[in-house]
């Protein structure tokens, strides 16, 4: 399946409105730059059909779905030329983005990672900067996940239970706490010195 849309881009400096019309693969979320013009109408449409389908020769008949919006950029001369390969056009309802989804997530990439960081200055300087993006655009988009196992599939590592020549491991000793009393300091009443025949005790040496 592929999807097709339009996006604008102003130039900065003619002040001039850029219409890029591009198609996605659905699939694998390559993008297809057809064309750049600032008078997107029906033949020019058209045209860029056609084009796309040469460029994919026998790939062609890969797809047998396109989505596009109601604009009145597509005519019937370009489901005529889809219909030709035996492609069927699948028209998206009236004012609903969300059934474009696939393309409205590329135009919001391309505005908010390169076009809105950077001025554009006419036709040949935007397609130049569209297509030195586009491949790490792409790589983005289809970047591989990676999966990680549910809780239920991790193994669990417990503890191995003591055999039966092993002694049991000793409790864990509760927490001791260190009564206050017994930090106070103790003052002893008893004499330095214990005289019990009242003599006088010595005195130090005078130097």
């Amino acid at each position: 399946m592929r999807a097709v849309d339009f996006f604008h881009i102003d130039c900065a400096a003619t002040l001039r409105r850029l219409y890029v019309f591009f198609a996605m693969e659905v699939g694998t979320r390559y993008v297809h730059i057809l064309g750049v013009t600032s008078h997107p109408d029906g033949p020019w449409t058209s045209q860029q059909a056609r084009s796309l389908l040469m460029k994919l020769d026998h790939r062609a008949s890969e797809f047998t779905f396109l989505v596009r919006d109601r604009a009145g950029q597509f005519s019937r001369s370009f489901d005529a030329v889809l219909a030709g390969q035996d492609i069927q056009v699948v028209k998206i309802p009236p004012r609903c983005p969300q059934a474009h989804a696939y393309a409205e997530r590329f135009v919001h990439t391309v505005r908010s990672e390169v076009t809105d960081r950077m001025l554009i200055f006419g036709q040949r300087h935007l397609r130049t900067v569209l297509d030195e993006v586009r491949p790490a655009l792409q790589r983005t988009k289809t970047a591989p996940r990676t999966t990680v196992a549910p809780a239920a599939a991790r193994p669990l590592h417990r503890r191995p239970h003591p055999r039966e020549d092993q002694a049991p491991p000793s409790p864990r000793r509760t927490h001791q706490r260190v009564r206050k009393d017994s930090l106070d300091l103790q003052v002893s009443t008893t004499p330095l010195f214990w005289n019990p025949a009242g003599v006088a005790a010595p005195h130090s040496r005078e130097t």
